[in-house]
């Protein structure tokens, strides 16, 4: 868009624009969810996408589980510290095969396993009516 220069000076604003976007006040509403953001309210899954929510439940499950199962055991083999990744740098394969680093990993796997049996465990559907 481009200004006339021939335009009078009278029908540009002398104040700026200034949009509040907050809301007010009075009208606070509870944050929304991500699922209830994605679906409109009272619609249920219905068909394909039932099926598709619950295969996106079990591969993240699966995830969880395959990528906890390798950090609990990884950190305790040879080949954590013994790969061509570190073998130019010593320092840095110092500190990644001290057990403290090593414990870390394993509990984040742990942590990780626990995610994934608790997605699974927690998985329920709406009823149907």
């Amino acid at each position: 868009m481009t200004v006339d220069p021939n335009s009078p000076l009278e029908s540009i604003p002398s104040t700026p624009i200034v949009r509040n976007l907050r809301p007010p006040d009075n009208t606070a509403t509870p944050p929304a969810t991500l699922n209830d953001q994605l679906r409109p309210q009272g619609r249920r899954y219905s068909g394909i996408e039932l099926w598709l929510h619950r295969i996106t439940v079990l591969m993240f499950v699966f995830f969880c589980a395959s990528a906890g199962v390798l950090l609990v055991i990884l950190p305790w083999r040879p080949e954590w510290t013994d790969n061509h990744l570190l073998l130019g740098n010593p320092y840095l394969r110092a500190i990644v095969g001290s057990g403290f680093f090593r414990g870390i990993c394993s509990g984040l796997g742990v942590l990780d396993i626990w995610i994934g049996f608790w997605e699974a465990i927690h998985y329920h559907e709406e009823k149907r009516t």
